[in-house]
């Protein structure tokens, strides 16, 4: 599916830097989880919030992401910080893996 998870295809885009940020969160994900994770697969949800865009990107892998262990993983809170945004990582041992992080921004 090409659209948001509000369901729309079109619309107001989100400030440049915003869509930076997470462009930025999603490939760097997206980059553990071919180095790290194990997983054959991963999922990447986009979604428009009254408040701002909430990317979450989920892998079916090994788990066990430390954010204090690579330049990767530590240099997404700082993108997202940069904003005003919040970014969460959910990495039990044996997986998944949920990294999402949440911008702020006006529609």
């Amino acid at each position: 599916m090409v659209g948001l998870e509000d369901g729309t295809k079109s619309g107001p885009r989100a400030p440049a830097a915003v869509e930076a940020a997470a462009y930025f969160v999603a490939a760097e994900a997206l980059t553990n989880v071919a180095k790290h994770s194990g997983s054959d697969r991963a999922e990447v949800r986009l979604a428009r919030t009254p408040g701002g865009l909430t990317v979450s990107v989920r892998d079916e892998g090994n788990g066990g992401a430390d954010e204090g262990g690579g330049s990767g993983l530590s240099g997404m809170p700082r993108r997202a910080g940069a904003l005003d945004g919040i970014l969460a990582v959910t990495s039990p041992a044996g997986g998944p893996t949920v990294i999402e992080v949440e911008l702020p921004c006006v529609w």
